[in-house]
């Protein structure tokens, strides 16, 4: 099977665990701007960025601790996000700075110079899931070896 271009990419479908179905609205509708979609009493849709993000009420499955050292950071091992254009994200950045976010690894670009050479920043959401949001001044880099 061969793996889709960035080009033509189709949505992706993530189901993750939360411990407050409430909180999971707040944070991902208010802070993250994801538009709710279907929902019932123990899970909710939303909107991430074009693709369908499920929190499932499950608290004996939030949090993570394993994490990967890479270009000098602590990078969480379980960690979900997406690329966003440089535009995007420096915009997400700045919201979730106004808003006080605690950055788990604070926004820079790592690989600097290097192939691959990107923006990224990392936070956890109130259940403890990490998140990573990048962009790539040029997307063919995405996959730079």
């Amino acid at each position: 099977m061969s793996t889709a271009s960035t080009s033509s990419l189709q949505p992706f479908h993530l189901a993750f665990p939360v411990d407050n179905i409430a909180v999971a609205r707040q944070f991902y509708g208010e802070v993250m701007g994801c538009e709710e979609g279907r929902s019932a009493e123990h899970w909710v849709d939303f909107n991430f960025f074009g693709h369908q993000l499920v929190a499932h009420l499950a608290p004996e499955e939030c949090g993570t601790t394993a994490t990967s050292d890479v270009d000098g950071h602590k990078v969480p091992c379980k960690h979900f996000g997406v690329i966003l254009t440089m535009e995007q994200w420096h915009a997400l950045a700045d919201r979730l700075k106004a808003r006080g976010t605690k950055f788990v690894i604070e926004p820079y670009i790592r690989f600097k110079g290097l192939p691959g050479e990107q923006a990224t920043m990392f936070f956890m959401d109130p259940a403890g899931n990490a998140l990573e949001f990048k962009a790539f001044a040029n997307m063919d880099q995405i996959f730079a070896k």
